[in-house]
């Protein structure tokens, strides 16, 4: 189980003047390394770039929940990540068949496969591409 992230940007459409629709952070899941969604057509490439954009005034960080999140505990939520040292409780076979590998803290990460996640970010988040939740 899990739980996603979005993105409400502050700033409507400069052609139509209506709102952006949410932006999916990414999925915090338990054990995990934090799933980033990364949007490379809209320059979103990974934290940092999330990050110029919560940090926008008005910029507004909601959970699946619709409880809103301030920017530091959004950032503390990716980047300080543990769990117990599960990894040495998983086998060769679970890890390949949830694509995964050992990561930092006692977390899984995903493993980089180019289609769905496309390189682990600088600590415990890894840089997810395309539709997931």
């Amino acid at each position: 189980m899990g739980t996603n992230y979005y993105l409400y940007p502050a700033s409507p459409c400069e052609a139509c003047g209506r709102p952006y629709g949410p932006k999916h952070i990414g999925k915090s899941s338990g054990g995990w390394c934090f799933s980033l969604q990364i949007i490379p057509e809209e320059g979103i490439n990974d934290l940092e770039d999330w990050e110029k954009l919560w940090n926008q005034e008005g910029a507004v960080i909601e959970d699946e929940y619709g409880i809103r999140i301030n920017k530091i505990l959004m950032e503390k939520i990716i980047t300080i990540r543990d769990s117990l040292p599960i990894q040495s409780r998983k086998s060769d076979r679970w890890f390949v068949k949830n694509s995964a590998v050992p990561g930092p803290n006692g977390l899984v990460r995903s493993r980089i496969d180019m289609i769905h996640c496309i390189g682990h970010g600088k600590g415990t988040w890894d840089l997810i591409i395309g539709e997931f939740s």
